[in-house]
């Protein structure tokens, strides 16, 4: 009877048109009392209501305030506030009531305005947990993820531990989603630095910085926990470009944390932890300390030691212009390079000369063998040589009194030993 009136559906439009003027023009404090009154409504009604309040033009920001009020009445115990700080006793046992709060929450995102930035990233970041707890569809958590990496340069380190612990903050809880977002941001980033005409590797941009180090700073605060894997470690660690660190200390840091957090690593393992950070981009304090720290191992302390040398015989203080001393040890290690490759160059080509006059020796061994048989030898180039150097010789005449000898008696001629010449 009320949907043949259209009862509801005026409803919907009064409702409708006093919430976008009281969004524009609030008649009474606060000024968000609307979105209050929006929140004791069933999710049903709420979205014809957003629907309605779209069609007549109301911002992005003034649906997002509805839709946060309301997700956080209607699923306090999951969502209190932008902190993350949910109920830490959920009864987990009601499989009623968390069947309710999937439908709620999956009815709530398809809400979401198709503005990526109209939440803010903490208030999706809430949600998204809720909906890894709730084990919403995985369109609904695409959908979440998608719209954090695309504002993720505002990110802070709380909003990644929110996703990562559960709501007792006792344990790890979901590394997967917060790396599908660093890398859904990355290859963002990516995708803008082509169009740009950019070296992304080279050249990142502010936010893409931004997100290195609060990702460096998360993987600190991550490592204490004994279930981290190396590989879960890395692979997130891996997913910031390196040119997006200018420094290396941050994610230094949490090598050693890590390091520290599980002894029981062998050398091969400590180093596969290690090799996610470039030494050369430590800062003076941060190599120092790296060349002491026994838990690092070896390969790096002495990376830390040699790269140390290398500044000191550059003559730069890195303390004042760390980004310079990069730049000149890289030089130094490129230089170093450099002459090695010339001397590997001038080695092979001794070695093929060499192997060029060995087969020149064979081919002539073989002509001689072939012309005894045949007729007289033609000379050959050691006979010829030989011959050029005895009339060189300033010995050759008179160079021994042999007036006194006997020619009728013997002589004691000791045959020369034979000598090895080598060709260098």
């Amino acid at each position: 009877m009320a949907e043949d009136l259209k009862i509801v559906q005026r409803c919907v439009d009064v409702v409708s048109v006093k919430a976008c003027n009281e969004a524009n023009f609030p008649s009474r404090s606060p000024p968000n009392w609307w979105t209050e009154e929006l929140s004791i409504l069933d999710v049903e009604f709420l979205g014809k209501i957003i629907s309605a309040m779209k069609k007549r033009g109301a911002k992005a920001l003034t649906l997002a305030n509805a839709l946060v009020t309301y997700t956080e009445r209607n699923l306090r115990d999951l969502v209190r506030d932008h902190s993350g700080n949910g109920t830490k006793s959920l009864d987990l046992d009601d499989s009623d009531l968390r069947s309710r709060q999937r439908e709620h929450l999956q009815s709530i995102v398809s809400l979401l305005p198709s503005e990526k930035a109209a939440f803010p990233i903490n208030f999706l970041c809430c949600l998204l947990r809720s909906a890894i707890f709730l084990k919403v569809s995985n369109s609904c958590k695409n959908e979440l993820e998608k719209r954090i990496s695309a504002i993720l340069e505002h990110v802070t380190v709380d909003d990644l531990l929110v996703l990562s612990f559960t709501y007792d903050g006792e344990r790890l809880f979901d590394l997967e989603s917060v790396r599908r977002i660093i890398s859904g941001f990355v290859e963002k980033e990516k995708t803008m630095a082509v169009f740009s005409g950019g070296d992304f590797k080279d050249n990142c941009s502010t936010g893409m910085q931004r997100v290195a180090k609060t990702v460096d700073v998360y993987l600190g605060e991550i490592a204490t926990y004994g279930e981290l894997s190396i590989s879960k470690f890395n692979g997130i660690a891996i997913l910031v470009p390196k040119g997006a660190r200018k420094v290396d200390d941050d994610l230094y840091r949490a090598i050693d944390i890590y390091l520290k957090a599980h002894p029981n690593l062998d050398e091969i393992e400590r180093e596969k932890v290690c090799s996610v950070m470039d030494t050369l981009k430590l800062s003076y304090e941060a190599r120092l300390h790296a060349s002491q720290n026994k838990r690092l191992p070896v390969q790096i302390v002495l990376h830390a030691l040699y790269y140390d040398q290398l500044k000191l015989r550059s003559g730069v203080d890195e303390r004042s212009t760390p980004e310079l001393g990069v730049g000149n040890t890289r030089h130094q290690l490129q230089k170093t390079d450099v002459s090695l490759i010339r001397e590997n160059e001038a080695l092979r080509t001794e070695l093929m000369k060499m192997k060029l006059f060995i087969s020149d020796m064979q081919k002539n061994n073989n002509n001689q063998g072939t012309s005894a048989k045949g007729g007289p030898r033609k000379p050959t180039f050691f006979s010829s040589m030989s011959k050029t150097l005895g009339k060189l010789n300033p010995f050759r005449h008179g160079s021994k009194d042999t007036s006194h000898i006997d020619e009728n008696v013997g002589v004691d001629i000791t045959k020369p030993r034979r000598r090895r010449f080598s060709i260098s």
